[in-house]
């Protein structure tokens, strides 16, 4: 089993290392994209760094900061393993968490999963007040026009099985792509699983990007891709008797 890790990169210079180092330190076989997103702070000269020393790992670089969303549709579009994770280039998201994601995809139960800040008893960091108020609002309304039942559609870790992600047309260029996603998934009905993960936030003096516009256009996004994305068939995969999906090609390690 290969999984393909999509990060994109923007002025992360300060974590960049650390995480290529915890995700390569996943016991699997991994495919790591890394998109530069017009970094100014050094990150690119990194990556290529990184690029000359670990064998995983592939950089594509924009022409210029095209924003978070866009970084992904390039890095998906390059995704070569059977599943494929986002990951965010500071240290937020443990990646030693993957195989927690990824045992409902093996055992062929799952289309799509996400990790969810708000479902575990792992450790989380206390951050914004504000923050977790306009999550929850976005989830809710997410929930509320997608007939989903959510905790986090917010989050970074979303796992999808590869021909999935790949099939879905993907619009937004910048942080739009939660809510984007979240409703053209549900429009074609496919087998989503929620599994905890542990949460470390940062501060935005530490790096932290995103703003208040970024929500409005989030709710823009859950309304406009509600009314105009168009229900279609199941893409689910069937589980045979046994639980696996046919062909499943084997099995996860043991979590530490």
């Amino acid at each position: 089993m290969r999984l393909s890790v999509i990060m994109p990169v923007y002025n992360e210079r300060a974590t960049l290392r650390q995480v290529v180092d915890r995700v390569l330190a996943v016991p699997l076989e991994i495919e790591l994209i890394c998109v530069d997103d017009g970094s100014t702070d050094g990150s690119r000269e990194i990556l290529e760094q990184l690029q000359a020393e670990r064998p995983q790992i592939r950089v594509a670089l924009q022409p210029m900061n095209m924003g978070k969303g866009a970084a992904l549709h390039r890095g998906i579009r390059e995704a070569t393993g059977d599943y494929v994770v986002i990951q965010d280039a500071d240290l937020e998201y443990n990646p030693a968490e993957y195989m927690l994601l990824l045992e409902p995809l093996i055992e062929g139960r799952a289309d799509v999963v996400y990790g969810s800040r708000f479902l575990s008893s792992r450790p989380h960091r206390v951050l914004y007040f504000w923050h977790s108020v306009g999550n929850w609002i976005l989830t809710l309304l997410s929930n509320a026009l997608t007939n989903l039942n959510l905790s986090d559609m917010e989050t970074c870790y979303k796992v999808f099985r590869r021909e999935v992600i790949q099939s879905i047309p993907l619009e937004e260029k910048r942080f739009g792509f939660e809510p984007e996603i979240t409703v053209k998934i549900a429009k074609r009905k496919l087998r989503i699983y929620e599994v905890g993960i542990s949460y470390w936030g940062r501060t935005y003096e530490e790096g932290k990007k995103i703003q208040w516009k970024d929500g409005v256009r989030a709710l823009w996004c859950l309304v406009k891709y509600c009314i105009t994305e168009p229900a279609i068939a199941s893409q689910a995969m069937p589980a045979d008797v046994t639980g696996l999906a046919p062909g499943t090609p084997g099995q996860l390690p043991p979590a530490e």
